[in-house]
C-alpha cells in the first residue's frame, strides 16, 4: 500500500507577527504560507514596524503583484473588517490569547478558520532543596546566573522566558537576595550605551502601556505583602516619559497576588516559596498557560 501526499495552497493567510522578534517569529509563518502559494496579508506591528520596510520593499521585488500585502495602523480598527469578511482562510498570530480568542470570533465561520497560534506563557524555574547543600554551592551559583538570564534577556519580554521562580521556603530569602544581587550588577541603559563591561543589559520597555502594566503588577503585589527586594527594583529612569525600567524583584509571592499567575512579559521577577513539590505541580496543571522550555 502506498499513501501519497500533496501539499497545496489554502487560499488567503491572515499574519501577525510580535514586536519582540519582529523578523524570526513572523517570517516563521509568513515565508512557509508564501512558498505553499497562499496570498498573505501581513498585519504589521504598531511597535517595531519600522524593521518590516526594507522587506516589504524586497518582497514587491521579488513576487507578483498582491502575493503579499502589507496592512498598518491599528489593530482594533484594521482587524475586525478582515476577519469579519470571512475572506480570510489562515490566521497565523503570535500575541496574547485574549486577542486571539476575540479575532477568531470575528470570524463569521470560525469553524472552518484554520489557525496558528503562538501565546503567553507563565514559564516556571524551579529550584529543588538538593541544590541548596553546602557540596552543591558551584552548581547554585550557575543555576542563579542561569535565572537572571533565564527571566531578564531580552528584558524578559520572550514568550520562552523565565515568568516565575519558586524556591524552597527555606531557602527562599536567601536565594532572594543573592539573586537580587545579580539583578544589581545589570548595566541599565540605552541600547547603544557602552560601559566598562560592555553594552547595555536591560534597555527601554516598548511603550508606556507597558510601563503602566509592570507599576500596576508591583503596586499590587507590595500592597499584599511582598517586598522589592533589589535596588531601586521598578524605578523608572530618565523622566516622565521615559520607559526604561530598573528590574523589580518581588518576594514573597503568593497566589493572592496578580504576578503570581498574570504573564509580566517585562522585567518584573516574582520569587515563590514553596513547602512542596506538589503545589508545583498544581500551579502547573491548573495554570491557564502552557509552560515553553527556558
Amino acid at each position: 500500500t502506498r499513501a501519497f501526499g500533496r501539499g497545496a495552497a489554502i487560499g488567503i493567510m491572515l499574519c501577525l507577527g510580535p514586536f519582540n522578534y519582529p523578523l524570526n517569529e513572523t517570517y516563521a509563518t509568513l515565508i512557509p504560507a508564501l512558498l505553499m502559494g497562499n496570498v498573505v496579508v501581513m498585519k504589521i506591528p504598531a511597535v517595531g514596524g519600522l524593521v518590516h520596510l526594507l522587506a516589504m520593499e524586497a518582497f514587491s521585488k521579488a513576487l507578483p503583484p498582491g502575493a503579499i500585502n502589507f496592512v498598518s495602523g491599528g489593530g482594533r480598527k484594521t482587524l475586525p473588517p478582515l476577519m469579519s469578511s470571512g475572506s480570510i482562510d489562515v490566521l497565523a498570530f503570535i500575541g496574547g490569547s485574549r486577542a486571539a480568542d476575540i479575532l477568531i470570533r470575528q470570524h463569521p465561520e470560525p469553524h472552518r478558520l484554520k489557525v496558528f497560534l503562538q501565546l503567553e506563557a507563565k514559564n516556571m524555574g524551579i529550584f529543588l532543596d538538593d541544590i541548596f547543600a553546602p557540596e552543591n554551592a558551584a552548581a547554585l551559583n550557575r543555576a542563579i546566573e542561569q535565572a537572571v538570564t533565564g527571566t531578564l534577556s531580552y528584558n524578559g519580554q520572550r514568550c520562552t522566558a523565565l515568568k516565575v521562580l519558586f524556591v524552597p521556603r527555606a531557602h527562599a530569602e536567601m536565594f532572594a537576595n543573592r539573586y537580587s544581587e545579580k539583578i544589581d550588577e545589570l548595566r541599565v541603559g540605552l541600547p547603544w550605551q557602552t560601559w566598562g563591561e560592555g553594552q547595555s543589559q536591560i534597555t527601554p520597555l516598548p511603550n508606556q502601556g507597558r510601563v503602566s502594566y509592570m507599576k500596576d503588577l508591583i503596586a499590587d503585589a507590595t500592597e499584599r505583602g511582598a517586598k522589592i527586594i533589589n535596588t531601586k527594583g521598578g524605578v523608572v529612569v530618565g523622566g516622565n516619559n521615559s520607559t526604561l525600567m530598573v528590574p523589580c524583584v518581588l518576594y514573597p509571592v503568593d497566589q493572592s497576588m496578580k504576578i503570581y499567575d498574570e504573564e509580566q512579559f517585562g522585567p518584573v521577577i516574582p520569587i515563590v516559596p514553596y513547602d512542596d513539590v506538589d503545589s508545583i505541580k498544581k500551579y502547573a496543571r491548573d495554570g491557564k498557560y502552557g509552560q515553553q522550555v527556558s
